[in-house]
């Protein structure tokens, strides 16, 4: 590992972060993003705005960013998880910090799902079901951001002290509470407004009803 090739792997999935599909699929209506609802170019407010399909949509294609760029780097570079985290890493600031829409990104959580993806799958589906269950009940985004980056955090930093060489695992570690650290600090107005309990609910189920009911109607 070089570091030329480090710089690369770091440039190239920056620049993967930066394409910001929510800003595609409100543009695609002919609005900002960062103008309705939250303002936030992420996938929860996607969901506000245009419903179930679309915020799925958003968190797939979010997922893909950090997915593609770590596993790529894995398997380039010897089946390496420092190169795989360091992809995912640099896609998650290149999707919070995009310098093509001056530094104004989404919270991370999607590409952070994408990236933890790519290095445990099993446990990142586990994490997203019981998620899906914990917004079902509770109705707030921002719990379930919690919960998920909380567990997979802990989860592959144990999973890097006990499998990987003490340096790996070393610089592992770090990007995970590189992670972790921002993308809690993305939702701080979150946590203020949740202990003030003016958080703002999502609900899937609502607007899967409301997309029915408006479908019928128009039929």
């Amino acid at each position: 590992m070089i570091w030329w090739q480090v710089l690369i792997v770091v440039v190239v999935s920056y620049f993967s972060g930066n394409i910001s599909f929510s800003r595609m699929i409100a543009n695609s209506k002919k609005q900002d993003i960062t103008k309705l609802g939250s303002g936030n170019p992420g996938m929860t407010n996607v969901l506000r705005n245009y419903g179930f399909k679309f915020g799925l949509m958003n968190l797939a294609l979010d997922m893909l960013k950090s997915l593609v760029p770590a596993l790529v780097s894995y398997y380039v570079f010897g089946e390496s998880y420092v190169m795989l985290y360091i992809a995912g890493v640099s896609a998650i600031f290149g999707h919070m910090f995009p310098v093509v829409y001056k530094f104004k990104g989404g919270k991370g959580v999607s590409s952070t799902i994408g990236m933890f993806m790519a290095a445990n799958p099993i446990a990142t589906l586990i994490m997203i079901l019981i998620g899906a269950v914990v917004w079902l009940i509770f109705e707030y985004g921002a719990v379930v951001s919690f919960l998920a980056m909380s567990c997979l955090t802990i989860i592959e930093g144990l999973r890097a002290r006990a499998s990987l060489p003490e340096l790996d695992s070393k610089i592992v570690c770090l990007l995970l509470f590189a992670v972790f650290l921002f993308t809690w600090y993305a939702h701080r107005k979150n946590i203020e407004r949740l202990l003030l309990g003016k958080e703002n609910k999502a609900s899937i189920i609502k607007k899967t009803n409301k997309k029915l009911k408006t479908k019928k109607i128009k039929e």
